[in-house]
């Protein structure tokens, strides 16, 4: 399992830092919020024993509205 979530965080992280070239700072803060809330939200999840999919997907969707609105 901790492997598991350690693959995803990784490939999330590379994930966003690869996407990033050519966005603007509001775009960019957007991806890179959605893949740390995902990977956040994959561990939180798991350690809780709760669904992991369901988790990343609100950790997520969470990371990405808080990267969206915040400024520099």
């Amino acid at each position: 399992m901790k492997s598991m979530l350690r693959t995803a965080a990784l490939l999330a992280v590379a994930g966003s830092l690869a996407a990033c070239s050519g966005m603007n700072n509001t775009q960019q803060r957007t991806l890179s919020g959605g893949a740390i809330g995902a990977a956040g939200g994959a561990a939180i999840t798991a350690i809780a024993g709760g669904p992991i999919l369901l988790g990343t997907a609100v950790g997520a969707l969470g990371g990405a509205a808080v990267g969206a609105v915040t400024s520099h």
